[in-house]
């Protein structure tokens, strides 16, 4: 057989496009005197998190959407949070709300996560907005699974029909992800860190979805020639971003996306998608 190499999926270029997209819509918007925002709440000081909040707003100011940070300290108790996502639900200017987690261990992240009005909640973790993306009613869908399913529709990489594996059973990636690619007319199967044989099922997927967190989870005997190849996770080894494919997948796979460079930036295009059509859906 010969030795193939996958077709790289770019996720710096799609997410370049996507951005693009944006900043033309928001700037149709912006001649009507209108334009979208976002907030996030940064609480305390967490190093990475911090990073990707300064991300976020630059890729704001980018597109032409506004951008602002709330900087609560590490000693902010759940009630003064409930108090500032209320103020923000309020404010007509802010049409997205982002709480960065993880958030200081005192607070009780998922009231605080309960309380974003579900029409600002960008990041998609409302439990209304969970229910329209099962139901396949329009709502806010979680970025990264967003960025996934872009990803392949920009790649050309038919879902319909086809077996599509996820690994990882997040509330943040692995379900929304399936049900997505479920709602594209996939078969899809979940499997996560409980599943026996790994390999039995990642070998028959036509598109491998691993949002695992794990280095080097998916050798290169557990992926079906051919096949599309989605590395999510963020996972650090020896101060190195890597994902859960291990070395030779990109030899199998038929489609590649790289780590970092793959999944990483549509979250962040699908973040300012989200907020521009979170602005449209409010003002009807």
């Amino acid at each position: 057989m010969n030795t193939m190499t996958g077709t790289i999926l770019d996720g710096n270029k799609i997410a370049a496009q996507i951005k693009a997209e944006v900043a033309e819509e928001v700037q149709k918007l912006s001649a009507a005197g209108i334009r979208p925002g976002l907030a996030v709440i940064l609480a305390g000081h967490n190093p990475a998190s911090e990073i990707y909040v300064r991300n976020k707003v630059k890729a704001c100011e980018q597109v032409g959407v506004h951008g602002e940070t709330l900087t609560p300290p590490d000693s902010v108790t759940t009630a003064e949070l409930l108090d500032m996502v209320e103020r923000l639900n309020q404010r007509h200017e802010i049409d997205g709300i982002l709480v960065q987690l993880p958030l200081p261990a005192q607070v009780d992240s998922k009231k605080v996560l309960l309380a974003v009005a579900p029409e600002k909640d960008v990041d998609g973790f409302h439990p209304l907005n969970v229910g329209n993306l099962s139901t396949q009613r329009p709502g806010l869908v979680p970025c990264t699974p967003a960025g996934v399913i872009e990803i392949l529709r920009r790649g050309n990489i038919a879902m319909e029909g086809r077996h599509a594996v996820v690994i990882g059973r997040s509330d943040i990636v692995g379900k929304p992800v399936a049900m997505l690619l479920l709602n594209h007319n996939a078969t899809v199967t979940i499997c996560h860190t409980r599943t026996k044989e790994l390999a039995s099922h990642t070998r028959t997927a036509d598109i491998l979805v691993a949002a695992a967190g794990r280095a080097n989870l998916i050798s290169k005997e557990m992926v079906k020639p051919g096949s599309a190849v989605v590395d999510v996770s963020t996972n650090w080894v020896e101060g190195h971003q890597v994902g859960d494919l291990g070395p030779g997948v990109d030899a199998v796979a038929g489609w590649l996306t790289p780590n970092p460079g793959g999944v990483g930036p549509m979250t962040r295009a699908m973040l300012l998608k989200n907020t521009y059509q979170a602005e449209v859906r409010r003002r009807g």
